[in-house]
């Protein structure tokens, strides 16, 4: 499998919110992350990097995971905990009351990829000319769409956009999407924050993934472009292919 992590303060933020990474388990196995942070006097990037620490810690002390099942009862028990820690960590000091974080975490195994997802940080996966987003937005802007209340080009537009209705640790419990899909061979698989999402359509998404680049161009294509467009988000972003070859690679923090 070819893989690439890039994390972009972007061209406006003092500081980086986002946190995540490529991780791997006894087993060589893949774990990757994207967490947006969000609250309080500069925590967000407080939660986002307690929870891409935490899944970094346990992941590597896992064993092989071998079927979607494994993978999904291991990702909600610690999104679980995640949340758990994050909470808590906010009561106990009062400057990161009300701090929280997306977060989008994926299992990669042979033929199947699990996921659990809290949040408007989004997962696409490209297979055969097709761009597919395979999360679900937790924001009102998604929630009026569902309703028929707005039309999901005039989400892109609304003012309440960054709304969320749902994210890690900013309540005692949560209930994380927690799901399987098909991996196959040549499938490219993107998770993201929405500093990418809210610069590139889906359909430039798919022009980026359709390509013959490396991962790592793409990656620094994507970024480049965002940034470009205003950069007033922090831009990150974890790439996937499906392949014989084996490529695992990790961007600057901040670019």
């Amino acid at each position: 499998m070819k893989q690439y992590f890039i994390s972009d303060q972007g061209k406006v933020r003092p500081h980086n919110e986002d946190a995540g990474g490529l991780f791997k388990n006894k087993a060589d196995q893949t774990l990757s992350i994207v967490a947006d942070g969000m609250g309080g006097h500069q925590a967000g990037d407080v939660a986002s990097e307690m929870v891409k620490t935490y899944f970094a810690s346990v992941w590597e002390a896992t064993e092989r995971i071998d079927t979607p099942e494994e993978a999904e009862a291991w990702l909600r028990s610690h999104i679980l905990k995640a949340n758990t820690n994050v909470f808590q960590h906010a009561e106990q000091h009062p400057e990161c009351r009300g701090m929280g974080t997306t977060v989008i975490v994926v299992i990669f195994m042979a033929d199947q990829l699990s996921i659990a997802h809290i949040g408007d940080s989004r997962c696409y996966r490209y297979r055969e000319g097709d761009l597919i987003q395979i999360t679900d937005d937790h924001s009102l802007v998604n929630e009026l769409v569902r309703s028929g209340q707005l039309s999901k080009e005039d989400a892109e537009y609304h003012p309440r956009k960054n709304v969320l209705m749902k994210a890690l640790g900013t309540n005692p419990t949560v209930e994380p999407d927690v799901f399987s899909s098909a991996w196959h061979e040549g499938d490219r698989l993107i998770v993201c924050s929405d500093g990418l999402t809210n610069k590139l359509t889906d359909q430039e998404l798919k022009d980026y993934l359709a390509t013959n680049e490396s991962l790592h161009d793409i990656a620094k294509e994507m970024v480049n472009e965002a940034n470009d467009r205003g950069g007033e988000d922090n831009i990150t972003l974890a790439l996937a292919e499906h392949s014989e070859a084996e490529e695992a690679e990790e961007g600057d923090a901040t670019c």
